[in-house]
C-alpha cells in the first residue's frame, strides 16, 4: 500500500504561510524604518540644523558690528 502524502502537503502549505507571514512583516517594518528615518530626517535634523546656522549667523553679524 501506499502511504498518503496529505501530510507533506499540510507542511509545505504552513512553510508557504510562515513564509508570506514573514513577507509581511518585513514589508511593515521596512515602511516602518523608512517612515521613521524620514520623521527624523526632516522633523528633527533639518530643523536643528538650521537652528545651529541661525545662531552662528546672528554671531557673526554680532561680531561684525562689534568691530565697526
Amino acid at each position: 500500500m501506499i502511504a498518503p502524502i496529505v501530510a507533506q502537503l499540510r507542511k509545505g502549505l504552513v512553510l508557504d504561510l510562515a513564509a508570506a507571514a514573514g513577507r509581511l512583516a518585513d514589508d511593515f517594518f521596512s515602511t516602518y524604518n523608512l517612515g521613521v528615518g524620514y520623521w527624523f530626517w526632516y522633523g528633527y535634523h533639518i530643523p536643528s540644523i538650521r537652528r545651529r546656522d541661525a545662531f552662528y549667523a546672528k554671531l557673526e553679524r554680532e561680531r561684525v558690528a562689534a568691530l565697526q
